[in-house]
């Protein structure tokens, strides 16, 4: 998995980045539209995307959605429900028996804050999900976020900072922090 990093847009590592997307975006868009008794099509797609076979027990529901998929570790006895999305640029890392509920958002990628800079670079920080977490339905996890074992992520909880093993992370209000 990455670390932190910035990526200077329209370099070489940005236009490489970019085919990549393209492409798992054509996969995910085939991998959509199959009947979902088609485990064979499924299990084909998955391991384009991924670049190797899902692991053992590992469920996910499609619609699924993710901008590289070369940067997704899952382990076994992952449960991913429909409509997901993992923008997995700097790495996401879900480890044994974490269950994800329908439409959550995994971001480790961003523009820094600075409006000189946000056109320039691409932000990004891994995420790691720790074993037998579980995460409700519409939860975002945001760059950089790591998420300890036992951890329960409540419905519509946007998750900006780490979280304590075995905790109940709650709350999705937005607060404006500055003005520009």
């Amino acid at each position: 998995m990455s670390s932190d990093r910035l990526m200077r847009i329209h370099s070489a590592e940005f236009q490489a980045m970019s085919k990549r997307v393209l492409r798992v975006t054509e996969l995910t868009s085939r991998l959509n539209v199959l009947p979902f008794e088609d485990e064979a099509g499924k299990a084909d797609l998955f391991e384009q995307i991924l670049g190797k076979p899902l692991p053992p027990r590992v469920t996910i529901y499609p619609p699924f959605y993710t901008d590289h998929g070369l940067n997704l570790d899952l382990a076994e006895r992952v449960f991913i429900n429909q409509n997901c999305t993992f923008l997995d640029y700097a790495g996401i890392r879900i480890a044994e028996r974490v269950m994800i509920g329908p439409k959550v958002t995994f971001i480790t990628s961003g523009h820094p804050v600075d409006p000189e800079e946000r056109r320039l670079y691409l932000t990004g920080a891994p995420i790691d999900v720790a074993e037998n977490v579980w995460i409700g339905a519409g939860a975002t996890i945001l760059p950089g976020v790591s998420i300890g074992r036992d951890a329960v992520i409540a419905a519509g909880a946007v998750v900006a900072d780490d979280v304590p093993p075995a905790s109940l992370v709650t709350g999705g209000k937005a607060t404006v922090h500055r003005k520009w």
